[in-house]
């Protein structure tokens, strides 16, 4: 005879918050050590806990290989009452404590390397310094997340890309990319003049990681776009190999200006084609507009829009 209890009830029954939480930061990294490092504890560790909750249970909720972790039918069925219940218990907890003015938790932000440069590296010593029981975790990354289904506080991403139904401000200062390479590789060659001229040059190619395509250049010059396919050596995904592979002398690269500016004053690499770059909107902060917003996101948001006014 069936009891009528859910696995949710009988989790709760027999087994703690904390080994809840345990289980849905395993389940949402799918990976003992990441969860392990989140959660500031050993890896042994976690994996008795989560033993001992299964053991409660009578019933595995995760699957485990040498490579990978997931869960079970039944960690599935816990894990969507359980993880909207956490994030329930977590908003109030950091509710009390802006009440309090005692900032806690964690922010979670999915960006590029660049964008964590230019928008969250120099807000972070303030923000540290308002809150030192709150801290910010970063995800680098190039492909594009669902920060809601990836359970990511923020993103951070060019303003032509922002994600629909979030909140989205401008963090940064407009950009502007540069054509770049090494003076060696121009010992045997003209520069080009033109985005067409590039055809007959060795460029360092870009593949965007979320759409799997190799990037086209984009200029414009009095209101003309322009984009330039083009082909080379080396195809990265990296834009700081890129701008080595311009040092090294392989070919001409295509990167951010403020990126290349130390080395363009330095002469260990020139410019070309400048006429072609105008600005472009920068970073946007965005994070969604729909769920409730931490008192540690909600800080680093006024920190970060606070700069963007000085700026």
């Amino acid at each position: 005879m069936k009891s009528g209890r859910t696995i949710t009830d009988q989790a709760i029954g027999s087994r703690s918050l904390p080994d809840l939480a345990a289980f849905a930061t395993v389940a949402e990294l799918r990976s003992f050590t990441r969860a392990a490092a989140r959660l500031g504890i050993s890896t042994s560790m976690l994996s008795y806990t989560i033993k001992r909750l299964e053991k409660g249970l009578g019933i595995p909720l995760l699957h485990r290989t040498s490579r990978s972790v997931s869960t079970t039918e039944a960690g599935e069925r816990l894990l969507r009452t359980l993880a909207p219940a956490l994030a329930s218990i977590e908003e109030t907890l950091d509710g009390l404590a802006q009440q309090h003015d005692h900032v806690t938790g964690t922010v979670r932000i999915t960006a590029t390397r660049q964008a964590y440069e230019a928008v969250i590296r120099p807000v972070l010593g303030s923000f540290a310094d308002r809150h030192p029981d709150a801290r910010v975790e970063v995800s680098i990354e190039y492909g594009f997340r669902d920060i809601v289904a990836d359970r990511f506080d923020a993103g951070i991403r060019l303003g032509e890309k922002l994600a629909d139904d979030m909140v989205a401000f401008k963090a940064g200062p407009e950009l502007r990319m540069a054509v770049v390479a090494s003076p060696t590789y121009f010992e045997r060659r003209s520069p080009p003049r033109e985005p067409r001229d590039l055809a007959g040059h060795r460029c360092i190619n870009y593949r965007m990681v979320a759409a799997d395509a190799v990037y086209a250049w984009e200029f414009e010059q009095n209101g003309r776009p322009i984009r330039a396919a083009v082909t080379g050596p080396l195809l990265t995904n990296e834009p700081d190999v890129m701008l080595q592979a311009a040092l090294d002398g392989l070919g001409i690269a295509y990167v951010l200006e403020h990126e290349a500016d130390v080395h363009l004053r330095a002469g260990t690499l020139v410019r070309m084609l400048e006429d072609w770059t105008p600005s472009f909107p920068g970073f946007y902060f965005y994070y969604p507009s729909r769920r409730r917003v931490s008192a540690a996101l909600a800080s680093l948001v006024r920190i970060l829009r606070e700069r963007h006014v000085e700026t």
